[in-house]
């Protein structure tokens, strides 16, 4: 069990250190003309994601499951790919990519990287590790729950996204803004 308290609380770490690197990048998008689309949804976003985490360790505790190996080194290998993708992503768009909708008026979509692939890969490892992180331990309702909140917030998220490429012109075929992809 305290292998996966440290495997949580590294992807706890990983978050935080997103968030710093978000924080630069907000900084660096309002100063170039990035007016923050959709906040309301963000407070939840933070709460599921942490919420994500406590439930982990919570459910692991409570239900007191054993480690599964196939399962459980399967979803942790699933875990890394996710981070792995998460920071693709998250240096494919540099001072772009933030965890806040903001797109900067004028900036074409980025299409290199994991966007060639994928309208949002970010989402894709958001979800693999919504429901890859509690499952190393069992924590199947955790999972559950993460993924149905997470498919609601995330509708929300897409649209707003949506939303705002139209308002700065910016939309196309795969409307995604350019760095607004959490």
């Amino acid at each position: 069990m305290i292998w996966y308290a440290l495997l949580v609380l590294a992807v706890g770490a990983e978050r935080l250190a997103e968030l710093r690197v978000a924080r630069r990048n907000a900084r660096w998008s309002v100063a170039h003309g990035a007016v923050e689309s959709g906040p309301g949804h963000y407070p939840a976003m933070v709460a599921l994601h942490t919420g994500l985490l406590a439930g982990c360790l919570a459910e692991s505790w409570a239900a007191g499951r054993p480690f599964d190996p196939a399962l459980g080194w399967t979803m942790t290998a699933v875990v890394v790919a996710a981070q792995a993708l998460r920071w693709w992503c998250i240096r494919t768009l540099g001072p772009r990519w933030n965890t806040r909708v903001l797109v900067v008026p004028g900036l074409p979509l980025v299409s290199a990287g994991p966007y060639r692939l994928l309208s949002h890969p970010n989402y894709v490892a958001v979800v693999a590790e919504g429901l890859a992180l509690p499952l190393v331990r069992g924590a199947w309702v955790t999972a559950l729950l993460f993924g149905v909140l997470n498919a609601a917030l995330l509708t929300v998220r897409i649209r707003c996204e949506g939303r705002a490429l139209l308002r700065e012109g910016a939309a196309g075929p795969s409307a995604r803004p350019a760095g607004a992809d959490r």
